[in-house]
């Protein structure tokens, strides 16, 4: 590998590191402004709707300027996002700047590979970012966690500059300005990301066409007998994972007894049983058998479902990793799938658009029925049940699909051509 995707590679790590330690930040913040708790899911939301409403732009934007100065430029919109929080503004509205840089960022760390590196490396490469990627959650969580803790703030609190004040004076806060350092370590990777030496002239500036264009790539995709059902199920997963980030905070505060520090362990717990299905699947579901996993999703449904008996730890870890290993047992052959499916129908640039648009509109809704849920005084429980019914439901509708689907295909192959008796 060239020295410069290591570059891209460490830029990508410390930005989505702090991306997800700011989430429990701005949790820890809102607690402590002693602001409703549906408050809470709201802030994954107000991150992920700039994916949405962006969508068929930022690919443009990423296209118009060296990737490297494009991840500069929305890492340093990150920064602002995160020290809108130190200056109190509402973190709601401070996270989605740090979403709407995070929109504009995603498009050019993936587009970089493919001006950098020869075609043969791409897979290797990916696999490398998307290793990262998730490495950088799991880390960010539990930094996140450890950053707001008793134990960590009083240290951090604990630092006393003569004849300087601050201004930071609470935990969130000292956790808040940790993290915009790591921001700003990105930004110093970014900075000596290489240029490529691309042409970066974009077919089209107009927003009405880049509009056009993009719709119709996301209606190609859904039409698509294979493509649907591999956007439907990844869209499920991203909007089932998001939630179940805040389900989990809530259940291990009834069920354990958990504040916010120790429940995101319970989300790296998680996180680290989707690396174990993950691999599992990598190893034995080859492209060919992928839709043969769709039945585990139902599974994860069920098992979910099963939170709401556990009230001590070590069943607590089993089941976490048993929900996260169903997950990415079942998402990995489907997100192979779907890039198979979009690169031959529109090329990958334009699949990875849609992929995260309609991954994105899952979380949106997704986190939007959770947070009706405890906006209107649901119980934990009762949301935990209905959630492992919406995704084992939805699971089902998506295999029968699947199965509706085939049974077209085969029937088509039975009908003879005019004037031939055979059967093809």
């Amino acid at each position: 590998m060239k020295a410069g995707f290591y570059t891209i590679m460490a830029a990508q790590f410390f930005s989505s590191l702090a991306d997800n330690a700011l989430l429990i930040a701005a949790i820890a913040l809102l607690r402590m402004m002693e602001e409703p708790p549906w408050m809470t899911p709201a802030l994954k939301q107000c991150f992920v709707v700039s994916y949405v409403v962006l969508a068929p732009l930022v690919g443009a934007f990423a296209d118009s300027m060296p990737k490297g100065r494009v991840m500069l430029i929305t890492n340093a919109i990150k920064v602002v996002g995160c020290m809108l929080m130190l200056f109190s503004v509402h973190p709601l509205l401070a996270y989605a700047v740090v979403g709407f840089g995070a929109a504009a960022y995603s498009p050019a760390k993936y587009g970089i590979l493919t001006e950098l590196l020869p075609a043969k490396q791409l897979v290797v490469a990916n696999g490398w970012i998307e290793g990262t990627t998730v490495t950088s959650i799991i880390l960010g969580v539990l930094a996140g966690g450890f950053l707001v803790s008793d134990r960590a703030s009083s240290f951090m609190l604990g630092f006393d500059i003569p004849n300087f004040e601050s201004g930071i004076d609470t935990p969130p806060e000292a956790a808040i300005l940790i993290i915009a350092l790591l921001y700003v370590i990105a930004a110093v990777f970014n900075w000596y990301i290489p240029d490529t030496g691309v042409d970066h002239r974009v077919p089209s500036k107009n927003p009405f066409f880049l509009i056009r264009e993009f719709a119709h790539c996301v209606a190609l995709l859904w039409r698509d007998k294979l493509g649907q059902i591999s956007l439907a199920t990844t869209t499920l997963f991203w909007g089932a994972g998001a939630t179940l980030q805040f389900i989990v905070i809530d259940w291990a505060a009834r069920a354990l007894g958990y504040n916010l520090s120790q429940a995101t362990y319970l989300q790296g717990v998680v996180a680290a049983g989707i690396a174990v299905g993950a691999v599992l699947a990598a190893r034995f579901v080859a492209l060919r058998n992928s839709v043969s996993v769709l039945p585990i999703g139902v599974a994860m449904g069920l098992i979910v479902i099963a939170m709401i008996f556990v009230t001590n730890l070590p069943i607590a870890i089993v089941l976490m990793v048993a929900i996260g290993a169903c997950a990415g047992f079942f998402v990995v052959p489907m997100n192979a799938l779907l890039q198979h499916r979009g690169h031959v129908l529109m090329g990958a640039g334009h699949s990875i658009a849609v992929q995260n648009f309609n991954e994105n509109i899952g979380i949106l809704v997704m986190v939007g029925m959770y947070l009706f849920m405890v906006r209107g005084g649901m119980s934990v429980n009762r949301a935990i049940v209905l959630f492992g019914l919406f995704v084992a439901a939805t699971m089902l509708l998506v295999l029968w699909r699947h199965l509706h689907n085939q049974s077209k295909v085969d029937s088509l192959r039975l009908i003879p051509e005019e004037g031939d008796g055979r059967v093809h």
